[in-house]
């Protein structure tokens, strides 16, 4: 059993590039999806909750307060774009095409022909209303990272009870 098996922490996979988080703070290939936060261009308090399905493309677009995207009508909106940009630079144009199930024409996935080959299917809107889970989670991962550094436990990550009394 390696040393990493032994531990108790999870092994974390960096990056594929390092990447901006003020377009796209939050990103995550969950629940058979592409899913995020994307900020608003023109106005600094909003934010969109963008998705794409994986296989059917099925794609949403809202604001945090389930206002629809005025740009998600027919066809993939700007977010969604980013979205997919940025998913490329976190984990890598083969994992993202993998994950949603997207073959481009030439060989090397790019973010631009995810996009193309993705809305080349004409994929349907989303009327799954994940929006609120997704923008749940991205506040959560707000608030770990506005904790102090410590290399405690901490109580609401232990899911396991201990395997023996501490005296």
């Amino acid at each position: 059993m390696s040393d990493w098996e032994r531990s108790s922490a999870a092994r974390v996979v960096p990056p594929a590039r390092p990447r901006k988080l003020a377009k796209v703070p939050f990103v995550e290939l969950a629940d058979g999806r592409l899913q995020g936060v994307v900020s608003s261009g023109s106005d600094i308090e909003r934010v969109y909750v963008s998705s794409v399905a994986a296989g059917t493309y099925a794609y949403a677009c809202s604001t945090n307060n389930n206002r629809p995207c005025g740009g998600a009508r027919g066809s993939f909106c700007n977010h969604i774009r980013a979205l997919v940009t940025e998913a490329v630079l976190q984990y890598g144009a083969e994992r993202v095409a993998r994950s949603l199930k997207a073959e481009t024409a030439d060989g090397e996935p790019t973010a631009q022909t995810l996009v193309a080959a993705m809305t080349a299917t004409r994929p349907p809107l989303d009327a799954s209303k994940a929006a609120a889970s997704v923008f749940s989670r991205f506040l959560r991962h707000l608030a770990y990272l506005e904790m102090a550094p410590v290399t405690a436990p901490l109580p609401e990550m232990q899911w396991f009870p201990p395997s023996r009394a501490v005296a």
